[in-house]
């Protein structure tokens, strides 16, 4: 399995190295956000520290923080898992993703400049390779860099967050699923975000942003619902 390290973000580089507990939950956050941490797949606490090389009490706190994020469950005797989604989760997770994302892209259409255009293009178009090579990993690192980088231009911080709390409770299961369907099932309405930007058109915008949300979600449903 290709490392998504690289992939993760992180806060900017200050000069000073971050505690040893936010190391750790970056990574462990990373590893359940691109899937390298299957949904219902149990881990100890001891087998993280050896995995992540790290201290007991920074991965407590790691796991702490992403049971509150609902990114992990524990499950008792030490051990935590990726939650698995219900029905009834992707149905709200469909409704505040077009609620909060759509909202986003409104605001970021308002004050994105040429030059962030042009970053997203660059972002899209290594989408594009990763999807004709059938690259899973970088498939789901650019598209979650498409997307963040978007809303991180609508000067939102509460929304935003909210929208990468939502994407921690998905993206586990669309690793799952761009495993068993391919990548090249999966649709791709950057290009109509895109232009939408261009045209400075912001209910344009959240309108292709909403189709994105919807088939991209559908693809999970029907992903998961194959491999039952």
């Amino acid at each position: 399995m290709k490392s998504t390290k690289n992939a993760i973000q992180t806060e900017p580089d200050t000069g000073t190295k971050p505690p040893a507990h936010e190391t750790v939950y970056q990574t462990l956050r990373g590893q359940i956000l691109f899937g390298e941490l299957a949904p219902g797949q149990a881990v100890t606490i001891q087998g993280l520290t050896e995995s992540l090389n790290a201290g007991m009490t920074p991965v407590r706190e790691a796991i702490r923080r992403l049971i509150s994020d609902g990114a992990l469950v524990f499950q008792g005797n030490r051990r935590v898992s990726v939650p698995l989604l219900r029905s009834g989760d992707i149905d709200e997770l469909v409704y505040a993703r077009k609620t909060i994302e759509c909202e986003l892209t409104r605001r970021a259409t308002l004050r994105v400049t040429p030059a962030q255009i042009a970053e997203l293009e660059r972002i899209d178009n290594a989408l594009d390779r990763a999807i004709s090579a059938g690259d899973v990993a970088s498939y789901l690192a650019q598209n979650y860099a498409f997307h963040t980088a978007l809303y991180q231009h609508a000067d939102a911080p509460i929304l935003t967050d909210l929208a990468d709390r939502l994407w921690l409770r998905f993206g586990p299961s669309l690793r799952v699923v761009c495993g068993r369907l391919g990548t090249q099932s999966f649709p791709d309405r950057h290009k109509d975000i895109l232009e939408a930007l261009r045209k400075a058109d912001p209910e344009l915008a959240a309108l292709a942003m909403e189709r994105d949300v919807a088939q991209g979600m559908e693809q999970v449903i029907q992903g998961l619902a194959s491999g039952n």
